[in-house]
Order: C-alpha cells, then sequence, then structure tokens
C-alpha cells in the first residue's frame, strides 16, 4: 500500500534507523528542560541560579557548534552521532546518580548543561550531513517535514509532560535517570545506523580523482559515464538541479564506472553553486584538486582552513548569503519580544497567568508541527525560495495584532500564524541546505546557519525589556511584523533569488 508522501522516508531502513534515534534524543531534551529546573529548585537554588545554569548550556552550544560542522564534514557521521548520544547518556546518568545519591552541586548542573549543550552542536549538523546520504533527494522535504513535526511535539510538550510527571512520581534524580535511558536507547539505535562515507564511493577507472563530495549519482543497476578524451561523437550528461538543458561532452570511449549505492532510488547531487564543485566531466578547479580540505599544518590551521572554505562558500552563494543575513535580522526581531515581552502582555491585557502563557505557547509550537506536516505532505513548489521567504516573513504580519488585542482567542490564532510560518519556512530551508549545498560542506553550512541563527538570540531577548520601558509595546510588535517580511524581501531582491531558483531547478 502506498505511503502518504510525507512518510516515505520511512520506508527506508536507514532514515528509520537515524529518525527514531532522533525522536528519542529530542524527547529526552525535552525531558532535561524540566528536570534541570527541579533540581535547581531542590538545591535551593534562585532565579540568578537557573539563568547561570541555563546560560552555560547556550554557551556550550555556542562555543561548539562550528566545531562541529567541521567534524561532520570530517569524520564518519554515525560514529559522531553515536559519540554525541554516549556522552549525553553518561552525563545524565551521573548527574542521576549524584542526585540520588545527595551529592548534587549547582556546578554539577552547569558541567552537565554544558555537555548537553555542546551535544546539541555536534548532533545537528552531522545529523543533517547524514539525511542526504541515506535518502534520495526528492524524499528530503518529506524528512526535514517529520522533524520539523517532531521536534515541537516531542522537545516542547511531550517531554516536558513527561518529565513534570515523572518527577511528582519520582524524585526529579528518578527523572533524570530516566533521560539517561532515552539516550541511551538512541545510542542502541545508532549502532544499526550506515552512513555512506565519501570514501565509500570508489570510482574507478582513469579519469578517477579527490572526490569533491559524493559525485552525481545514478541507481545501482545502471552505469555512470565519464568522458576521457576529445572527439567528434558526443556524450550527453545530465546535471542534476544546476540546468535545466542537459550538458554535451565530447569523447571518444566512453569510461564506465558503476556506483553502488545503498537504495534502488538514484541520490541526486546537489547542484553546482558558486566555489562548490564543477560539473561532472568538466576540469576541477584548484581548490577541487586538492579534494574536499587539506588538513596539513596542524590542528588549529586545519580547523581554520576548513571553517574558512565554508565561509567562503557562504560569502560567494548569494541566495544562501541573504538568507543568513536575513534569518538573523529575523530571529533578533522576533524572538525577544515573543519571549520576554509576550508575558506582560498576557497578564496586561488578558489578565493571565504563566499558564496562560504556557497555552499560547502550545498553539505556536502545534500550529509549528502541524505546517510542517503539511508542507513535508506537498511536493517542493518551483519557486522554492520565494516559498520559503514569504511563509517565514508574511507569517509575522499578525504578530502585530498580539499587541492590541485583549482576546485570548485572538492572540492565539496570531502566534499560530507565527508558528505555523515559522514551521513551514524551516522545512523549505533544511531541504534546500541539503540539495544545494556540496555534500563536502554541508557540516560546516549547517553549522554556520545554526551559529548566526542563534548568535543574536541571547540579545534579542536581554534588550527587549529596556526597550520596551521606552517604546510602547504596540509599536514594538507591529515593527517586528511589517519589518520582518520587508526585510525578506529586501533579501529576496538581492539575493537574486528568483533568477536563482528558475536557473537551479529542483525536482519536488
Amino acid at each position: 500500500m502506498p505511503l502518504p508522501r510525507a512518510l516515505e522516508p520511512f520506508r527506508l531502513g536507514e532514515y528509520r534507523v537515524l529518525a527514531f534515534a532522533m525522536f528519542v534524543s529530542v524527547f529526552g531534551a525535552g525531558m532535561w528542560a524540566v528536570a534541570l529546573v527541579n533540581q535547581v529548585l531542590e538545591l535551593d537554588g534562585t532565579a540568578v541560579d537557573l539563568s547561570a545554569v541555563t546560560a552555560v548550556g547556550a554557551l556550550g552550544m555556542l562555543v561548539v557548534v562550528l566545531v562541529g560542522g567541521i567534524a561532520a564534514d570530517r569524520f564518519p557521521l554515525a560514529a559522531l552521532l553515536r559519540l554525541v548520544e554516549a556522552g549525553n547518556a553518561l552525563t545524565a546518568g551521573t548527574v542521576a546518580v549524584l542526585a540520588l545519591t545527595g551529592g548534587l552541586r549547582l556546578w554539577h548542573l552547569g558541567a552537565a548543561a554544558f555537555v548537553f549543550g555542546a551535544g546539541v552542536g555536534f548532533f545537528y549538523p552531522a545529523y543533517s550531513a547524514a539525511l542526504p546520504r541515506v535518502l534520495p533527494a526528492r524524499q528530503l522535504l518529506a524528512a526535514n517535514g517529520v522533524e520539523g513535526t517532531a521536534r515541537p511535539l516531542l522537545q516542547q510538550a511531550a517531554g516536558p509532560a513527561a518529565a513534570g510527571v515523572l518527577i511528582g512520581l519520582l524524585a526529579p534524580g528518578g527523572a533524570v535517570a530516566l533521560i539517561a535511558a532515552c539516550h541511551l536507547a538512541a545510542l542502541v539505535l545508532l549502532l544499526r545506523l550506515q552512513v555512506p562515507e565519501r570514501e565509500a564511493l570508489p570510482v574507478t577507472g582513469p579519469t578517477a580523482r579527490a572526490p569533491l563530495g559524493d559525485p552525481a549519482v545514478a541507481p545501482a543497476t545502471e552505469p555512470m559515464v565519464r568522458p576521457v578524451a576529445e572527439s567528434a561523437e558526443p556524450v550527453v550528461e545530465s546535471v542534476a538541479e544546476s540546468a535545466a538543458e542537459p550538458v554535451v561532452r565530447p569523447v571518444a570511449e566512453p569510461v564506465v564506472e558503476p556506483v553502488v549505492r545503498p537504495s534502488a532510488e538514484p541520490v541526486v547531487e546537489p547542484a553546482a553553486e558558486p566555489g562548490a564543485e564543477p560539473v561532472v566531466g568538466s576540469a576541477p578547479g584548484p581548490e577541487a584538486a586538492a579534494g574536499p580540505s587539506d588538513h596539513s599544518g596542524g590542528v588549529f590551521a586545519s580547523v581554520r582552513r576548513d571553517l574558512m572554505e565554508g565561509v567562503r562558500y557562504t560569502l560567494h552563494t548569494p541566495w544562501l548569503l541573504w538568507t543568513l543575513l536575513w534569518a538573523v535580522c529575523a530571529v533578533f526581531l522576533l524572538l525577544g519580544p515573543l519571549e520576554v515581552l509576550v508575558p506582560f502582555l498576557v497578564r496586561d491585557r488578558l489578565g493571565g497567568d504563566a499558564a496562560t502563557f504556557g497555552y499560547l505557547l502550545a498553539c505556536y509550537g502545534g500550529a509549528s508541527a502541524l505546517a510542517s506536516l503539511v508542507v513535508a505532505s506537498l511536493p517542493l513548489p518551483r519557486r522554492y525560495l520565494s516559498w520559503m521567504i514569504g511563509l517565514w516573513g508574511l507569517g509575522t504580519l499578525p504578530f502585530g495584532l498580539v499587541a492590541t488585542t485583549e482576546s485570548f482567542w485572538v492572540m492565539a490564532v496570531c502566534l499560530a500564524c507565527v508558528g505555523a510560518g515559522d514551521g513551514a519556512g524551516m522545512v523549505l530551508w533544511g531541504t534546500l541546505l541539503q540539495r544545494r549545498v556540496p555534500r563536502h560542506m554541508l557540516g560546516r553550512v549547517s553549522s554556520l546557519d545554526f551559529f548566526v541563527s542563534i548568535a543574536l538570540m541571547p540579545v534579542s531577548m536581554a534588550i527587549a525589556g529596556p526597550v520596551a520601558q521606552v517604546v510602547p509595546m504596540p509599536v514594538i510588535c507591529w515593527t517586528v511584523a511589517v519589518l520582518t517580511p520587508v526585510l525578506g524581501f529586501v533579501a529576496l531582491r538581492a539575493g537574486r533569488m528568483r533568477q536563482d531558483e528558475l536557473a537551479h531547478p529542483l525536482a519536488g
């Protein structure tokens, strides 16, 4: 029986392993958010103590995420994911033992928060880089929709709710022990994961050279044809996702090179961007001839070179650069007012409390999950960049009403619209990274995206309160609502995204 489009990736065993490991890990992370608060309170900690512990966790993520992207491009992805879950399980287990034996201190919680934050910085670049290695290109949209649906449901709803119940039934240390069990279960699942690496995809024949990511992929039963020498007889090579017309290369005798893939469906190499690998069959540039990266000159010099390679690629890829710049602005504009000002609007305009704010955030998260599922069920739109910017940007327009309404339901619908736009845009964004960024750079670009997206989040939260002391909240909220899509339109034009998406069509 045919599966719905959103569930098609689950046909492949490697994706099932990867997805269920992610589900269990995210569920454990959701439990940790509540268990951490309760452990601080059990130790008679103050709000300052809790802020310090959570800040250390955020610091761990920020410090590590760029290195995590480099690691995802250098090392076997399955091994990297296993190490992260092993570290998480060991950390949670240690905290649980200390809590149950009465030896837990605040600094232990800070250290654990740092490890968990660092784990996030390693896990998600590796996870993002693994998806296009285990799935055909046309199923990446569905896979990102699955993640976009599962994350808010498990990390923001089911995980915290389960932790609250368990803390009521057990001591907080018992809840942390179950968090350790979650990460241990994820580790056991990941032990079965086999992610094809570049080194596992040999290319033989006289034209073989250092790989630039994976070569263009053919089905396991079909050969790949490479040119050898000039002749009057042309051979047509299809250029995956990078041009509407085939490229004709002159050759005399084609060399047939079998490419072995783990599934019967073809996986298509991302389109060539400025600074990416050349089209298969063309002469490699000077950087390409050296392979993905050169690790000579010491560890720190090598890490710096790898990082700068990702930065250069981003700076020379207009659609990527302008989307990142706009995302930084959008996060800076929205997150502070949403997290800091909306609770006061709930109190002053609705007469509500923290529970009311929690219900509103549930509307935001639920709409985000639902929108992710809807996008995953549809083909990738032809104007994929325009749709991404439009959904993300126009979704914030209702945010202005949040500061002017006195109705809970109006506020809930407005935040649901913002969440839906965010969820849909994120699914498209993750898919475009995996389909258009060269594989040997995907980990670094994903981590760079993650880093710049969250870099200004603490600043946004820090200044939202002081700004609200001198600027009325309705003015702030309407500024966010209007300025976000306006800046999105600027990014769309400056990055020439409408021309770019037509020049690089992606099959749905």
